[in-house]
């Protein structure tokens, strides 16, 4: 079958490496252009938790993802809509993509409940139940005005036996046909995403179908959701080489940084998880271990541990970021033990940082042919 492409062309490969699948690229989006790999600041309901938004660029984050479904219900899509879509809403000028709700499929299982016409959600704070279907994800998308929207999908969990991984690949596929029937607004991309589980004639099989629809980038979705990592990057040398070469791919969910440049070495070029923030705020920061990217490079801290009780060194001495620029590890521990609400801010700042710094040193290494 013929594979088909997107009317416009958003992603562009700028260096391939020799050595592995790796590429460096650059994706164009209405608000601003997103250098790949890339990892993507997590702010699920238009907020990344203890760090104001502003904060972001100096940390070299480019691009935010929302979260569709969490957005839907609170605040809501009247109020984002009177203030002129998500972007002015929460007051970031940069890119946005916004996750269907197709994960909330895996995480609220036991609030939902699914049928080929979409999926019917109770909200665990009202009570009351949505019906959240392939066009009403897109409408939804819509309204926020997310640079990039995700195909609405069903990700079954990971130990989910074959009869069920195969009724959620044929529900995906129909589900992203009925998506690309949808109109949405001039400039949103639109990406679909691959399911499959653990079973790798049935990853490859769905990336080949969806190679055929028209999307602008593709997402494999379902990993990371409880699979051992070997399993994980069994799975991408498996789903990439069947992906369009020419399109963005994406890993969603992942990752750990050792996951990440792995991932990145079989062709990834777009990453989001919640670690970094959501780490942060329990105390539990990234430093780096060595700067080549290989064997072990990077560690983590607790910073509540004792230990740094009487410590004047900097989170990481080779850290760029203003926390590290300007806080020891005994004044951080000093704020956790007190519950100062500053504390989470310090090590937000310097998680985000870390990661944004893993992927500038990855680009580099593509760019220079030593990744």
């Amino acid at each position: 079958m013929r594979t088909s492409t997107p009317t416009r062309r958003s992603f562009k490969i700028i260096r391939s490496s020799t050595k592995s699948r790796a590429r460096l690229g650059r994706l164009r989006t209405t608000h601003g252009v997103v250098n790949t790999p890339a990892f993507q600041t997590i702010a699920t309901r238009g907020s990344v938790r203890a760090l104001e938004l502003s904060a972001l660029p100096e940390l070299g984050a480019e691009i935010l993802l929302a979260n569709t479904y969490h957005l839907w219900l609170r605040p809501g899509l009247e109020l984002i809509k009177k203030a002129g879509g998500l972007h002015k809403f929460i007051g970031w000028t940069g890119p946005i993509l916004t996750d269907s709700g197709g994960f909330q499929v895996f995480s609220l299982a036991r609030l939902r409940t699914i049928s080929d016409e979409g999926v019917r959600f109770q909200d665990d704070v009202s009570g009351q139940t949505h019906l959240l279907t392939p066009e009403e994800s897109m409408r939804i998308q819509s309204v926020l005005g997310s640079d990039i929207a995700m195909a609405f999908d069903e990700c079954p969990a990971s130990d989910s036996p074959r009869p069920v991984v195969e009724l959620a690949v044929r529900r995906t596929t129909a589900w992203a046909e009925r998506c690309l029937k949808t109109k949405r607004p001039k400039g949103q991309l639109l990406f679909g995403i691959v399911q499959g589980g653990v079973f790798l004639d049935l990853r490859k099989s769905h990336a080949r179908e969806l190679r055929d629809l028209p999307f602008d980038g593709y997402a494999i979705g379902g990993l990371a959701v409880g699979e051992p990592p070997a399993v994980m990057l069994k799975v991408l040398k498996a789903v990439v080489p069947e992906l369009p070469e020419e399109s963005i791919h994406y890993l969603m969910g992942v990752g750990p940084p050792d996951q990440i440049v792995e991932a990145v070495r079989r062709g990834i070029d777009l990453f989001d998880c919640v670690i970094p923030t959501r780490n942060a705020r329990h105390g539990l920061l990234y430093v780096w271990s060595n700067k080549t990217l290989t064997g072990k490079f990077w560690s983590t801290i607790r910073i509540g541990n004792s230990e740094f009780g009487n410590d004047l060194k900097p989170i990481d001495r080779t850290c760029d970021c203003p926390t590290c620029r300007t806080t020891t590890r005994a004044y951080l521990k000093h704020l956790f033990a007190t519950e100062d609400p500053l504390a989470q801010r310090l090590a937000s700042i310097h998680n985000v940082r870390f990661y944004q710094q893993l992927m500038e040193r990855i680009r580099q290494g593509i760019r220079t042919g030593k990744f």
